[in-house]
């Protein structure tokens, strides 16, 4: 098989990624390209987007809400305006995306994507500072928002057994649904067991390719952020799913440009990340109700799953592509907790003494 004539996914993401990017500075201050050129060294073209993002809301904001910046269209806002801005107008801004309207549609921010996005302030405030093109840096006094601890979510033993089974079967969906079932089962069947027995990111899934697959020493070789490739190990059960999706692959022919992709969508070209996320919360609705179940929910289970098997927070880090294990323990803290408490059951200080 050719792989040099067919797409590279995670070549294509960028490539789209990086016209991304000049679409959105195109709408910008010229001063902000300063900033996106002295970061793509370091930053991935994904993140740079979503910084891009950020930055086009805070503009917009300003433009909006502040009658002195209203009078000047974006596009015409020199980098002196960062000097006027106060901590006030960033902590009222902060306050406005909590809820907003905008083009008559409403908007919403979480406590976390509170947080990104002055993230995303605070470094393009501490770019301009630190090159000494401002002389003010207003953004690095504003404190970030606590966040509230959340529950994981994540799959039970059960229903991870019977999400399997529902797959297999199809038996609770919908008429229509089950006329495409079966073409799709086997594939659906190998992406689910997939993410649930390895913990990889649905990017990582879908960016898969036919030679990333190593059934002789059961891994794959995926792209996680940043570029970096890593291999990442699969049991039996994965193993057997992949197999009989490969027996399926291997009759299938697919679009130009998409030979080499390993889950292909019904259009056979390969398969989109909303489509998996699609599929995930039409077979996890079968199973509960109750659980708004994601990919990453299904990373989620497969992390909670490893850690209560190995004990090991280090391994879990490692395999969920942690760069850091302080993300992985504040995750698993109540699992953390739950196996210390186990320990004083295994210290006994004295025999109990017979009356």
């Amino acid at each position: 098989m050719e792989k040099n004539n067919t797409t590279n996914y995670h070549e294509q993401q960028n490539k789209e990624n990086i016209v991304h990017l000049r679409e959105i500075l195109a709408t910008l201050p010229p001063f902000c390209g300063q900033y996106f050129r002295g970061m793509q060294e370091y930053i991935a073209s994904r993140t740079r987007v979503a910084y891009a993002y950020d930055i086009r809301v805070f503009f917009e904001y300003l433009h909006d809400n502040n009658p002195i910046y209203g009078k000047k269209d974006i596009k015409e806002y020199t980098i002196d305006i960062l000097d006027q801005i106060t901590r006030m107008d960033i902590e009222e801004y902060l306050m406005y995306l909590k809820y907003y309207v905008k083009d008559g549609m409403e908007h919403s921010n979480d406590e976390q994507s509170l947080k990104r996005k002055l993230s995303s302030l605070k470094s393009f405030y501490n770019y301009y500072y630190r090159n000494e093109l401002i002389t003010q840096n207003p953004a690095s006094i504003v404190k970030m928002p606590k966040l509230h601890e959340k529950n994981i979510v994540r799959l039970d033993v059960d229903e991870v057994a019977i999400l399997l089974d529902e797959v297999e079967s199809g038996e609770k969906l919908t008429k229509r649904q089950q006329a495409y079932h079966e073409k799709t089962k086997v594939r659906d069947l190998a992406i689910l067991t997939l993410m649930l027995g390895t913990g990889i990111r649905v990017s990582e899934c879908v960016g898969l390719d036919m030679d990333d697959v190593d059934f002789k020493n059961n891994g794959i070789k995926i792209h996680r952020k940043g570029g970096k490739e890593v291999i990442v190990y699969f049991g039996e059960e994965v193993c057997e799913a992949l197999l009989n999706y490969m027996e399926e692959r291997e009759n299938i022919t697919p679009v130009e440009g998409h030979a080499n992709a390993l889950f292909l969508s019904m259009q056979n070209k390969r398969i989109s990340v909303r489509s998996v996320e699609n599929l995930v919360k039409k077979y996890s609705k079968l199973v509960t109700n109750l659980k708004n179940i994601t990919p990453h929910k299904l990373r989620s289970t497969y992390g909670t799953n490893l850690y209560r098997e190995t004990g090991d927070i280090y391994l879990v880090a490692d395999v969920l592509g942690h760069k850091d294990v302080n993300t992985t323990k504040k995750h698993y803290a109540a699992l953390e907790d739950e196996r210390r408490r186990t320990a004083a059951k295994y210290v006994r200080l004295r025999e109990k003494r017979e009356d």
